[in-house]
């Protein structure tokens, strides 16, 4: 029986640049990569080397730890390039698109019976669409979870609509989702946002839970934690509905097609509008002839927790957007002492508080360095679980795995923090802190 949640902690940071709902034509991108950096815990070993031929479906590499685990094409042409940084450590695989899709032979994985589903899965590299927590990673595919959630909604900054995204895909979902029945008889919970029509709701097989509140209200671990939360030993899947429809693709079609609409979002976007493209496309050509000023950020994903992949970037491997905000690298003079009639806040401490409609152009500026750890009550305040954050935050600088364990940890990764990060007085690296903590636990586990 599905049941209304209501949030009250959190914080929607307005920004000014988002999506407005209409299709933007972008050029063809001729170059696509998959970042090893996209999937937490893998090193990457190749199966391929530079100038041989690929299909969309041809995997590039595997997982050194559970080498079942391959990471495929998103499109067909050669690999132009592995690109490497220090200590020859993997960055980059290539593709040099022949702009003519060609597919790898797909597999009927929907005649197959569990086991072989689940080795066909991984055959294909569609199981990289699993992730798994505790950690955030790819699934185990020796993990048996308790259930399954999806989250139906984004309340990140400038977040797309994902109703806006998925509109036509029914079909798609209802096979993904009968893939994942298939895979694993447990319950599959899908977060839907309050008073609001979803695509999911004609979607048979699922158990339908409503949030109502501000950001992170759409997080797949804040749905977790009030519906079913996890405990010291148990696993839990997750799944972003844009990967799903990927999964109910292939199921219908045979066809490793990871074709993408995502948002093109933030103050200096011209436009900002919804594009339709491929897995790892090049930043470059989804944002040409779109973007405002030079000194700007290109972030894969959304501002609080995407990665800075400049222009020269590529799309992330499970990112839905791309935003593009001013760069922080300047000084002002006495802005401390400004009323800040244009600063967004938390607090009262601006006078921008005066205007709670208001949307805002942030650039990345820190405005101070790191100072002393102080206890604010901050952190409570935008964090709508039952857990004390600046407590867990502390455990994890320290790195004491009971303490971390009895506060919590395995509830949580880094996004479901990041806003302690945006209202730190103190100015400190909360997402990184608790990334480094659950990678600690996951080395000294296994």
């Amino acid at each position: 029986m599905s049941k209304t949640i209501k949030l009250r902690k959190g914080l929607d940071i307005r920004l000014k640049g988002k999506a407005e709902q209409q299709w933007l034509n972008v050029v063809p991108s001729s170059l696509f990569a998959i970042c090893p950096q996209d999937f937490i815990g893998l090193v990457p070993k190749p199966l391929l080397k530079e100038g041989d031929e690929v299909k969309a479906g041809t995997p590039l590499f595997y997982h050194k730890d559970i080498p079942d685990i391959v990471i495929a094409s998103p499109v067909s042409g050669k690999l132009n390039q592995i690109k490497r940084g220090e200590k020859r450590k993997i960055l980059a695989f290539i593709i040099e698109s022949d702009g003519a899709i060609t597919y790898n032979e797909g597999v009927n994985i929907s005649q197959l019976s569990s086991e072989s589903l689940r080795e066909a899965l991984l055959k294909t590299g569609l199981w990289a669409y699993i992730k798994q927590r505790p950690y955030n990673i790819i699934a185990n595919p020796n993990s048996n979870p308790k259930a399954i959630f999806i989250s139906g909604f984004d309340t990140a900054p400038l977040a797309p609509d994902l109703e806006f995204i998925l509109q036509d895909e029914n079909q798609a979902l209802q096979a993904g989702i009968n893939v994942l029945k298939k895979l694993v008889q447990v319950p599959i919970y899908v977060g839907l946002k309050a008073n609001k029509k979803s695509v999911f709701e004609s979607i048979q097989g699922i158990e339908l839970n409503y949030f109502d509140g501000p950001h992170p209200a759409g997080n797949v671990g804040v749905h977790i934690h009030h519906i079913n939360p996890i405990n010291k030993g148990e696993v839990v899947w997750t799944l972003q509905p844009e990967d799903l429809v990927i999964i109910g693709r292939y199921a219908l079609t045979g066809k490793y097609d990871v074709t993408r609409k995502i948002a093109v979002v933030g103050s200096q976007v011209q436009h900002p509008a919804y594009v339709k493209t491929i897995q790892g496309a090049s930043i470059a050509s989804l944002t040409y002839n779109n973007i405002i000023g030079e000194n700007n950020r290109y972030i894969s994903g959304n501002v609080l927790t995407g990665l800075n992949k400049g222009q020269d970037g590529f799309l992330g491997f499970y990112d839905r957007m791309i935003s593009v905000i001013p760069e922080g690298n300047k000084y002002e003079f006495l802005g401390w002492a400004m009323p800040g009639f244009n600063k967004f806040s938390m607090s009262k401490t601006f006078f921008s508080w005066l205007a709670p409609k208001k949307e805002y152009v942030i650039d990345t500026n820190y405005h101070g360095g790191e100072r002393a750890y102080v206890m604010t009550g901050q952190y409570e305040k935008v964090v709508p679980m039952d857990i004390l954050p600046q407590q867990l935050v502390k455990a994890a600088i320290i790195k004491d795995i009971d303490l971390l364990e009895k506060l919590g940890i395995y509830e949580v990764v880094e996004e479901d923090l990041a806003l302690c990060e945006f209202v730190c007085t103190s100015k400190i690296e909360v997402q990184t802190i608790i990334r480094e903590a659950l990678d600690t636990i996951r080395s000294e586990m296994s």
